[in-house]
Order: structure tokens, then sequence, then C-alpha cells
């Protein structure tokens, strides 16, 4: 690859055109081909492949000094002035202010952040951005993906091809089965969980606002991770130890200790949150919510082996909702005073045993 860049590189050379042609026309046929063949035994290699020819396509790189844009030189920098001067982010966001560098941190800091705001005005967000962006040359790109791992394929956010180069964000089955960290089960319901952790695994990688609220970490506040790297640690150990326990469970198939499992490992997906917490309706709360999902479904299915069990998840007024919970935590931002912004565990009566949940509420103040 070395000579084919200093060709491309040569100012002034018609073998140089040439070339980025000839480039040009390969990637247009593999991306064809790759599209048409999804389980040809080189696509994993033929991906690779294409993000090379990107990668030489692309402008030359900036010495590591210079490496740094300054905001003006940003091709996408109206995009940020738009996003910046959007107040109704900050009631979901807290401070929204984007600390993007380049084009693509830009691109993938906005459409994160858009994860963790409402639909309707998140889907208003992302047109916006490909419009912003055909203004200065870049249009969708829906071929070229940073794969998560995770149980069904789903597009999270596009790319850009044209003036300025940048991979999206899908989740991809394909890569679930791939993944070496975690085997996947046959139970639908543990094939969910094994997605939940190799896919918490992989954005841990590329989000740095996430926090944890982990009550068997630490009890008393929401921990940053990219100040407390070793609490990620924990978290991810907790994680998989209460996979673990659910997955012996199932296999000893005993409906209530399956039931206090899932309420375990529900409240460990449920404790990876944002400052302030995601909006309920955000693609993040409707992730989570599959976890939730599948809790309640299994406490009717002990219902129905003759237990008596219920599960509460406990929203609205914290006046109302706090006897049945413990050792909540307080924001001063997001959602409305007074009310539950989260629940991290939910409340459950199995038998005539009673469990207290555990939320994270803004302050009336």
């Amino acid at each position: 690859m070395q000579h084919l860049r200093q060709l491309l590189e040569t100012e002034n050379s018609e073998l140089a055109r040439l070339l980025r042609c000839s480039l040009y026309g390969l990637e247009a046929a593999l991306n064809q081909a790759y599209t048409e063949l999804p389980d040809d035994p080189g696509t994993e290699i033929c991906a690779e492949l294409l993000q090379e020819i990107r990668d030489l396509l692309q402008p030359p790189h900036q010495e590591e000094t210079t490496i740094i844009q300054s905001s003006n030189e940003l091709k996408l920098n109206h995009l940020r002035d738009a996003w910046n001067a959007d107040s109704e982010l900050s009631l979901y966001l807290g401070d929204a202010t984007l600390q993007s560098q380049t084009d693509a941190d830009l691109w993938h800091e906005i459409h994160r952040k858009l994860l963790r705001i409402p639909d309707d005005l998140a889907a208003f967000w992302q047109q916006r951005t490909l419009d912003l962006a055909q203004e200065i040359g870049a249009v969708e790109d829906d071929s070229n993906f940073y794969q998560l791992p995770f149980i069904r394929d789903e597009i999270i956010y596009p790319g850009l091809k044209g003036s300025v180069n940048i991979q999206g964000l899908c989740l991809s089955q394909k890569a679930l089965l791939k993944s070496k960290f975690f085997p996947i089960p046959e139970s639908e319901d543990l094939q969910l969980l094994a997605g939940f952790l190799n896919l918490y695994l992989k954005f841990l990688e590329i989000e740095p606002d996430l926090h944890h609220a982990l009550k068997s970490i630490f009890s008393f506040d929401i921990i940053p991770f990219n100040s407390k790297p070793e609490q990620q640690q924990q978290y991810i150990e907790a994680l998989t130890d209460r996979f673990l326990r659910t997955q012996k469970a199932e296999e000893n198939n005993d409906i209530l200790a399956i039931v206090r499992a899932w309420i375990d490992i529900d409240e460990a997906i449920h404790s990876l949150v944002f400052i302030p917490p995601v909006e309920r309706y955000s693609w993040w709360g409707k992730l989570q919510q599959e976890s939730r999902r599948t809790l309640k479904k299994i406490a009717d299915k002990a219902n129905k082996s003759g237990h008596n069990v219920r599960i509460r998840q406990l929203s609205g007024l914290y006046a109302d909702i706090c006897a049945f919970s413990k050792d909540d935590l307080q924001l001063n931002c997001g959602g409305i005073p007074g009310e539950v912004l989260t629940c991290l565990r939910v409340y459950a009566r199995i038998n005539q045993e009673e469990f207290p949940g555990r939320v994270i509420f803004r302050s009336l103040r």
C-alpha cells in the first residue's frame, strides 16, 4: 500500500489520476458484490479491503503536531453551529456542547447523542445532519458501517461519502455470532442477554460519556467511566457474573431462581447510564426496555406455574414510589423536578417476600 499512497500523492501526475479512478471503480464493484453476496466466505476480508481502499482515497493525513483542526477548518463546522444553536437539546442532554475536533468525530458525537433523546427530535436531527452534509458535497453512505454485535441487524446511523468519508454505525447479528467473548446460548432469552453483554462491551470502547449506577459496585453515586476506568472493569465483571448466574438458573429449570437472576441482570443492564439519564422513548431507552419486557414475560411464566410474582417498574412522582425503593440516587438535572428519571431495579414481590426497587430521581430544587 505504501507505493499506492506515494503515487496517489504525486502532484500533477496523470498516473495518479488514473490510479485514483481505478480505485474508485474497484471500490464500487466490491461494494456491489459485498452487498449481493453476504454469505461469501470472503466477506470479512472484503470489508477490510474496502476500508483500505477508502483510506487510500482519503486526503493525506497531517503530521501529528497539526492533526487537531480548529473549528473553522472543519468541513462540517456549520453542522456544529446549528447543533449548538438548538436550546431544546439541552433539556435532554444537559450540556450538549460538542467537543470534537475532526469531521468524523463530530459526526459520531452528534449521532451518539441523538440516541439519548426522544425519537421525534432524533429523527428531525438525523435528517438535518444529512441535509447540512449535502451542502458541502457529502451524501449518505449506507454501505460502510462499524458493526456492534447484537441479536439483530439494524442501522443505528449512516455514514457519509463524498467530500468527507465517515463510517456509520449498525447492530450486526453476524458480528454477535462471530464474537469470541461469549458463546451464544440456544435459549432465546439468554441470547438477548448475550447480545446485551457483547453490545455493551463494544459500546464502552466508543462512547466516552457512559456512567454506571450499579449498587453492588458503588452505592452512593453515579460513576463516570472516563475518570474511573477500574470501575468499568468491575462493571463488566458484575454483568458477566450475573449473566452466568442467569444461565445456571435456566439450566436448573428453577423458575423462581430464574426470576431472581433476571431481576439482578436487568438491574445491571439498566445501570449503564448517561447524565442526565436517557429519555424513555429514545433509542437507548427502548433498547434497555427489551430486557425488562423479557423479565415481565418470565414473571408471567412463574405465575402460570402457581407462584405469586409481581414486577413493577417504578416511574412518575418520586414521592409516590419511594416506599417501594431503597438506596435511590438523586440528580439536579434532566427530566422534571420531583419525578423519577430512570428505574434501575424493579420492585418485586415473590410469593410473600418483597424486594425493593431502585431509581434515579430529579431533586425538587
